[in-house]
């Protein structure tokens, strides 16, 4: 955080604003709870998406388009049906603030964080934050891994994964699946209405992220 905020370096990492303790009085029974920044606050959010970089075991079916959280393999297929563009300027900042946070996280061990993207209609924007990016990658996580790996298709990998492994494969998700289109597009408006929030896709729609 010193670093981005001294040198101006893109981040997307939503702020921990707090980390506590919790006791139950009558059973004494304890539980952590950190609070952590909402990047949709005041948003008049349509669509969210959780995304890791995974397609195996990622799809919500159950999602009605309301305030469920929808996953990478609903990302990927909404973006087939109705993409979601941004300005070109607006995906190399998002790509310059992911590759800088995820080499951060790498060099903590820190893995199974997810990008949540979040389409704002009203202000034609989207809305992204690097969530939940306290996890590291010990020794039940690894365990994880290897029972997942005998259950998951030859050609996917399972969720949890190495935080080297996780940082690649974060980051290209990112650069495949979010369309860009030259800058001078997004100053036009467009009859063709996108199905997913209602914004022209060749709109004033353009990227937003959330920087901490």
């Amino acid at each position: 955080m010193t670093q981005c905020f001294k040198q101006g370096n893109q981040t997307c990492l939503a702020k921990i604003l707090g980390i506590y303790q919790v006791k139950k009085i009558k059973s004494g029974v304890k539980h952590d709870l950190m609070v952590m920044e909402n990047i949709t606050y005041c948003r008049k959010i349509t669509r969210q998406y959780d995304l890791k970089g995974a397609l195996y075991a990622r799809y919500n079916a159950a999602a009605d388009g309301g305030g469920d959280v929808l996953l990478d393999q609903n990302f990927v297929n909404d973006m087939n049906v109705s993409p979601l563009y941004v300005n070109t300027k607006a995906k190399r900042n998002l790509q310059r603030a992911v590759w800088n946070d995820t080499a951060f996280l790498y060099s903590i061990n820190v893995m199974d964080y997810s990008l949540l993207v979040g389409v704002d209609v009203e202000q034609k924007e989207l809305v992204c934050g690097i969530i939940d990016y306290v996890r590291q990658y010990t020794w039940d996580k690894q365990l994880e891994n290897w029972v997942k790996s005998f259950v998951v298709p030859k050609n996917q990998l399972p969720t949890i994964i190495s935080p080297k492994e996780y940082k690649k494969r974060f980051r290209k998700f990112i650069d495949t699946h979010l369309f860009a289109v030259p800058n001078d597009w997004c100053s036009q408006r467009s009859s063709n209405r996108c199905s997913l929030c209602g914004v022209g896709s060749h709109s004033k729609s353009q990227d937003h992220e959330e920087m901490s």
